[in-house]
């Protein structure tokens, strides 16, 4: 395979899996990954965040992070890839037109129909476009899983059940009388 025709092969994996999953993870150095919902939008992953919605940990213009996608099959991690931040000013082309598709995907918004305004007043939207191919993606993923260790705790559930609990819940072991 040519280097051109695998760059396009890349470049296609990457826009079909953030197409088809509702939910990246973002990471931007010792922050660890933030979970987003997102659109496909124009070539780059699409977020709105801040006020009343996601939060945005920070992530500024010119910011490099990692986009990391699920598998909708599996829920695993299936690819991963560089990308810039680009923040949308409000009311300009590429903001009014990132926001309709923002808008359609927004599940049990409180104010469908004035949702855009409250964007605008109180949020921000960004651009995660992706810089380069993918870092993590299948036959090239990491060995580790990159899920967070549990926290310690003395809470167990691995103890016996009371001996009674069964009699109680199922009544075994009583006799009934006939009147």
């Amino acid at each position: 395979m040519t280097e051109v025709s695998a760059e396009l092969l890349d470049r296609a994996l990457v826009e079909e899996s953030a197409k088809k999953s509702g939910l990246v993870w973002v990471s931007a150095g010792a922050g660890g990954d933030r979970a987003v919902w997102h659109v496909w939008h124009e070539g780059a992953v699409v977020v709105v965040g801040e006020g009343a919605e996601q939060p945005l940990h920070g992530w500024a213009q010119g910011d490099t992070v990692t986009v990391t996608v699920r598998s909708k099959d599996t829920w695993g991690r299936l690819l991963a890839w560089p990308a810039r931040v680009e923040e949308l000013s409000p009311g300009g082309e590429a903001w009014t037109a990132a926001v309709v598709e923002l808008k359609a995907k927004r599940l049990n918004s409180p104010d469908f129909e004035t949702v855009t305004d409250r964007w605008a007043r109180e949020s921000r939207v960004l651009r995660f476009v992706p810089t380069g191919g993918s870092s993590q993606r299948p036959g090239a993923l990491p060995a580790e899983s990159g899920a967070a260790a549990p926290v310690p705790t003395p809470a167990t559930t691995r103890q016996p059940i009371p001996a009674a609990l069964p009699r109680l819940l199922f009544g075994r072991g009583r006799k009934r009388r006939r009147p």
